[in-house]
């Protein structure tokens, strides 16, 4: 507040993360009535989710290949497909089964290059053969 202030206009508190500025009305007419607080971040250095999401999509697209095996059942590679590919259809994990069964492999998904290596080390875990590549060159 500056020295030749007789009422304050804002009352501010500041915690670790978190500016609040609080007008206040009626100053002067006996006792204030406060407004809601305006809350702004002030958190230097910390990326929202949109921005996490925005650098997802902007960041090149990667293939997840399916790898055809003689070790694992057609069904159970299906069913593995379902549970780990979000939005995954019976349908299409049928196809994407069959297409590496006959071609030797298969794309499941093309996606951001974190959203691939997660895929792919999840297909892996359920002992399916899986790879990356990314989406601009290479075969399929």
């Amino acid at each position: 507040m500056c020295s030749g202030d007789k009422y304050p206009l804002h009352k501010q508190w500041a915690n670790r993360s978190t500016l609040m500025t609080m007008p206040v009305a009626g100053v002067g007419k006996g006792g204030g009535v406060l407004d809601k607080p305006v809350i702004e971040k002030t958190t230097p250095g910390r990326e929202s989710e949109f921005d996490l999401r925005k650098s997802r999509k902007m960041s090149p697209p990667y293939r997840v290949l399916l790898h055809n095996d003689n070790f694992n059942k057609r069904e159970y590679v299906v069913q593995v497909l379902m549970k780990v590919i979000p939005g995954m259809t019976l349908d299409n994990a049928v196809n994407i089964m069959q297409e590496a069964h006959h071609n030797g492999r298969a794309v499941v998904i093309i996606c951001a290059q974190a959203d691939a290596e997660e895929h792919c080390t999840q297909l892996r875990g359920n002992g399916l053969l899986s790879s990356i590549e990314p989406a601009d060159g290479g075969g399929c």
